[in-house]
């Protein structure tokens, strides 16, 4: 067994002003007092402010996307994502079990259904060799469209996850996307300055998503991102986002129910700001991450690592444990020492609202629910 006092010595020189030791804390390291400031003298509060629009223009340059919309949230992205990607209600969306709740979320509640396949113990992202035996085995192509042939629906879309800011095998699953007629919506809420081949995440397939709450790489407090290079994709989520108003000088004309979800103006004003410290903010990650390697290795325990043909934001630090049983007691130190740590998330069809899907078996995913652990990985000041 660990000794975990080694541990808790260590985290606690990483983050000495730090008491308790959050798991992921925002830093404010640039001009967001000041762009608020700003944004609250032109009185220009909402989503039309320039503010929302020069977030956008940002994260098209730092992702090479050509379309980016700015919404409340990474969950309602993601809802955004599947809607105008154009899933429709009872067909079915091949996701990840290993993920955070969004995910699953997102599909149920565009009245779609979820389908589990394994993830990869490197990337712990969507594997792309149980997709693979998924589809071979389960679906028949009917006219273009992929056939579950247990359920008899369409299998529409493909919703890989990179699971704290590591990509997953992505080139791999866009190729299997490309021979069922799949969608790829890659769910890169935690991936924001991550690359796979030295391509960003989120660009790989139709459309793409970030997270910027407030335990993310960078935050504006609560929100998210579309981004696609699919002018018509990114048309129809600016329209739909802004409750499907057609644009007029005084006219309230909306020719769908749509939704209130664009980002206010207040919160892309503390994004613009974090995204100018975005390259600091990333090689402060990538430091604590080596940092974590360099000690954990010294204890013979693994870090997880950016996987190949990867650089990753580190948005979360991990380790894995032994077993659930070291899992449950490194949490119970640590945690009572103030110091927050986090297992990984409970395995979706292990939740009531998502038990009743269909899922393969999940030996990798399985093994990592009952080892990964989260560490502290807030910038450090």
């Amino acid at each position: 067994m660990t000794d975990f006092s080694l541990v808790h010595n260590f985290i606690r020189e990483l983050y000495p002003e730090m008491d308790p030791v959050l798991l992921h804390c925002p830093q404010f390291l640039g001009n967001e007092k000041k762009y608020l400031n700003e944004c609250i003298d032109t009185k220009f509060v909402s989503y039309v402010s320039h503010f929302v629009s020069d977030m956008e223009d940002r994260i098209k340059l730092i992702t090479g996307t050509k379309h980016a919309v700015a919404l409340v949230s990474g969950t309602e992205a993601l809802h955004m994502a599947l809607i105008c990607s154009g899933i429709k209600p009872d067909e079915e969306v091949v996701t990840q079990a290993l993920t955070f709740a969004a995910t699953s979320s997102a599909i149920v509640n565009v009245g779609a259904v979820p389908v589990y396949v394994d993830v990869d113990r490197d990337t712990l992202g969507l594997s792309p060799t149980s997709l693979e035996n998924f589809l071979k085995e389960n679906v028949r192509l009917e006219n273009g469209r992929c056939v579950n042939k247990s359920s008899g629906r369409t299998i529409a879309a493909c919703m890989p996850m990179h699971t704290f800011g590591h990509p997953c095998r992505i080139d791999e699953i866009k190729k299997l996307c490309d021979e069922y007629n799949l969608v790829l919506i890659e769910d890169s809420a935690e991936s924001l300055g991550s690359f796979y081949n030295g391509q960003h995440t989120g660009t790989f397939g139709k459309i793409g998503i970030f997270s910027f709450n407030g335990n993310k790489t960078i935050t504006t407090g609560g929100g998210g991102m579309v981004i696609t290079d699919d002018v018509a994709v990114a048309e129809r989520v600016r329209y739909l986002s802004t409750t499907a108003k057609q644009p007029s000088k005084w006219e309230f004309l909306h020719t769908e129910a749509g939704f209130n979800l664009r980002m206010p103006g207040i919160n892309a004003a503390v994004g613009v700001a974090q995204l100018e410290c975005l390259d600091i903010i990333l090689q402060n990650k990538r430091d604590t991450a080596k940092l974590y390697h360099d000690f954990f290795s010294s204890l013979n325990l693994p870090c997880l690592s950016e996987p190949v043909n990867s650089k990753s934001n580190y948005w979360l630090n991990a380790i894995l444990l032994n077993d659930w049983e070291e899992r449950d007691a490194f949490l119970e130190y640590t945690n009572g020492q103030n110091i927050q740590t986090r297992p990984i998330w409970k395995l979706m069809y292990k939740l009531p609202p998502y038990e009743k899907f269909q899922r393969v078996e999940m030996i990798n995913s399985e093994w990592l629910e009952d080892r990964v652990v989260n560490l502290p990985s807030s910038v450090r000041v």
